[in-house]
């Protein structure tokens, strides 16, 4: 059996995927601001660095694989878009570069990452927000938020998961990762039935907007389908999988975007498609 470090893992599809990893009878080290082996905050420097340290120890530097769930939704507030983007992007990148060499010690690791369907379907996300989250560069990211008043907040989510699904397919596809064996990949879910949601459900603006939203399936997305689809991720149906979002969310992005993808390589992106073949060629 497995060793496997989880966070958001007190609640939601989180939980969840606890659940079904404990009865497929893995160890699981639990991550979470509460209830959980490492109780950390995600959202500052000091928690992202006791979360890599406490699970490196837990698991003794060796790790089967990672569900990075732990997230914040776009609620009101001023302070929403920092914390935003430092639970959803940083939240995940610093941790998975921490744990990446105990990943490497397991031989065939898998990493699922909570992206969204958000990433598709949100229109206006700001391509410079996501530029600057790439680069490292959150202050950058916090002031392109600031031109879209109230609305900053869920520009801010938009972001951060456009944002962290570039990075997986970036990384997983580079030798110290894919080389070691190591299959780093994203789930970007719909409406799914967790706390969030169902906090966002009890406030009638955010609610109007919610039930507004097409999902040609109708309803919710249940936290435990997902789960389902993570645990398939980590197996070793997975061992070919590399860099991939797996949309899961009802049918809305394909509402959407049903014509958008996929598609041939635009003339417009020939050069950086001629780049990269060359660059295998080299390193093959």
């Amino acid at each position: 059996m497995g060793v496997y470090a989880v966070t958001g893992s007190a609640s939601g599809m989180g939980a969840a995927v606890c659940e079904r990893l404990r009865a497929a009878e893995h160890d699981v080290v639990t991550v979470d601001i509460r209830d959980a082996d490492v109780i950390a905050d995600l959202s500052t420097p000091a928690g992202r660095r006791t979360a890599v340290e406490k699970v490196l120890a837990a698991s003794g530097g060796r790790l089967d694989g990672a569900v990075l769930a732990a997230g914040l939704g776009p609620a009101p507030g001023r302070e929403r878009p920092a914390l935003v983007t430092q639970v959803n992007y940083f939240g995940v990148v610093e941790l998975l570069e921490g744990w990446r060499d105990a990943l490497a010690a397991a031989g065939n690791a898998k990493v699922v990452v909570f992206g969204s369907n958000s990433a598709t379907t949100m229109p206006l996300i700001p391509a410079r927000a996501v530029a600057a989250l790439l680069a490292g560069d959150s202050e950058r990211a916090l002031r392109t938020y600031r031109i879209f008043g109230r609305n900053a907040p869920t520009m801010a989510y938009g972001a951060s998961k456009v944002a962290i699904s570039r990075w997986v397919r970036r990384r997983a596809v580079e030798p110290e990762w894919v080389d070691a064996g190591i299959r780093l990949n994203a789930i970007a879910p719909g409406a799914v039935l967790t706390p969030l949601l169902e906090k966002q459900l009890a406030t009638p603006g955010e609610a109007r907007a919610i039930r507004a939203f097409p999902v040609p399936a109708g309803g919710y997305g249940d936290p435990g389908l997902l789960a389902d689809w993570v645990i398939h991720m980590l197996s070793p149906a997975a061992d070919f999988m590399v860099g991939s979002v797996v949309v899961v969310d009802g049918g809305s992005d394909a509402w959407f975007r049903a014509d958008d993808w996929p598609g041939p390589v635009l003339a417009r992106r020939l050069r950086g498609y001629l780049r990269k073949m060359r660059e295998f060629r080299r390193v093959s």
